[in-house]
């Protein structure tokens, strides 16, 4: 654990989440939605413990009620992110072959547009990754759910004849998960420009040319 930003003291331990009181519900959710804005406006390096209690409208010693520290809040932050940013990838086999592409392409701009609204969250889960081992596991654990369910549709396009049936259907999950988490992080984090409607096009067409994917 990492020495808090104030350099005061011991942090007091957070109360267990089934003792907390309405009130202390409320601080705690007002701490976490104070930290996401914080984080998104000044990255996860330079965000500090002291902001945080300002931004959520409480004492400082009140964030210690229900946080040890910058990163347990952050990864509470993280928590509320996750069901949003994950995403099934590519269609389950189960359509006509005539709506596979337009299932790929759902799925992609559901994604891209998902992380174009949390583009500053993703921008500091990237520094927070490159300081702190716990958050290596985190993008880990988000990426290792994201590539199970695009292999398992891979090898269910494969068993119906619909994707190329040499291809390794974890290693081709792993690559184009890469590819389009990547070009997200470039595009809305960075601030490349692209245009939205393109990007999403040439992902999807990617796709499904990695996976030889019939058109029609």
């Amino acid at each position: 654990m990492l020495p808090s930003d104030l350099g005061t003291g011991q942090p007091a331990q957070p109360r267990p989440a089934g003792t907390r009181t309405r009130r202390g519900k409320r601080t705690h959710d007002a701490l976490v939605a104070a930290a996401r804005r914080i984080f998104e406006r000044d990255g996860y390096l330079d965000a500090r413990i002291v902001d945080i209690a300002a931004e959520a409208k409480v004492a400082t010693g009140s964030f210690y009620t229900h946080f040890s520290s910058k990163e347990d809040v952050f990864a509470a932050v993280l928590e509320r992110l996750q069901d949003e940013m994950l995403h099934a990838g590519v269609s389950d086999g189960d359509d006509e072959r005539k709506d596979l592409w337009r299932g790929v392409e759902d799925a992609n701009r559901a994604y891209l547009e998902s992380y174009r609204r949390n583009a500053g969250l993703m921008a500091a889960m990237e520094q927070a990754a490159a300081v702190d081992p716990r958050f290596v596991r985190v993008r880990l654990e988000r990426s290792r759910v994201f590539i199970d369910r695009s292999a398992a549709a891979i090898a269910h396009l494969q068993q119906s004849g619909l994707a190329d049936p040499e291809l390794d259907p974890e290693i081709t999950a792993r690559a184009l998960s890469a590819m389009v988490s990547r070009l997200a992080y470039a595009t809305f984090a960075l601030g490349e420009s692209v245009p939205f409607d393109t990007l999403v096009e040439t992902v999807t067409r990617l796709w499904t040319n990695a996976l030889c994917m019939p058109r029609d």
